[in-house]
């Protein structure tokens, strides 16, 4: 039996964390400075794949720079304690946000388990791209992060089918992303670094 995830389609009244809050909320749960700075690069790679989709964007650009911002909320706890980083990050973010669309988001970040249709499933599928973009603290394509995913944690036959799995999802995702807005991500290096 697959599971097939909810689908929020966004509800204007939830309330969306600005990045000063989200800022804050890293305080509050001890983000380390690199975690911080690639969740930092993450929303600016999903922000700037939203301003290219605004013709047919289904959230708002807040949601998707919140649920960057606050994807990797609980990895510190897992990494000393143990547990799934997204699976946790998503409860806490449900539970401070109250936002399900962004606690979705961190909840997927790091595999999709449904249909990969990006203007269904803008925000979540959008994440996991812009995650997959971003190798510890620098932008890089898609090849050069999975290649170092490979080597650091392809151990066994299990885990490299896990992450071979991840790359194609990522794939899939880039090539309907490209389509949609006209330009090949890939190339992009989003070097900006700056956040609107």
């Amino acid at each position: 039996m697959s599971f097939k995830p909810s689908y929020y389609p966004y509800d204007s009244s939830w309330k969306i964390p600005d990045k000063d809050q989200c800022f804050r909320y890293w305080q509050e749960f001890n983000l380390p400075e690199h975690i911080r700075e690639h969740s930092r690069l993450v929303a600016i790679i999903a922000q700037e794949i939203c301003l290219l989709s605004k013709s047919w964007l289904n959230v708002p650009i807040e949601a998707v720079v919140a649920s960057a911002l606050l994807h990797d909320l609980g990895k510190l706890y897992c990494i000393e304690h143990g547990g799934y980083h997204h699976q946790l990050g998503a409860s806490l973010v449900m539970e401070i946000s109250g936002n399900p669309a962004i606690a979705q988001g961190v909840m997927h970040h790091v595999y999709w388990p449904g249909e990969v249709d990006v203007e269904k499933f803008f925000l979540p599928l959008v994440l996991i791209y812009s995650d997959k973009r971003v190798m510890h603290d620098r932008i890089v394509s898609l090849e050069a992060r999975f290649e170092d995913l490979f080597a650091r944690y392809g151990t066994n036959h299990r885990m490299k089918g896990l992450i071979q799995r991840s790359l194609d999802q990522a794939l899939t995702i880039q090539d309907q992303l490209n389509q949609k807005t006209g330009i090949d991500l890939n190339a992009c290096t989003f070097n900006s670094r700056r956040m609107v």
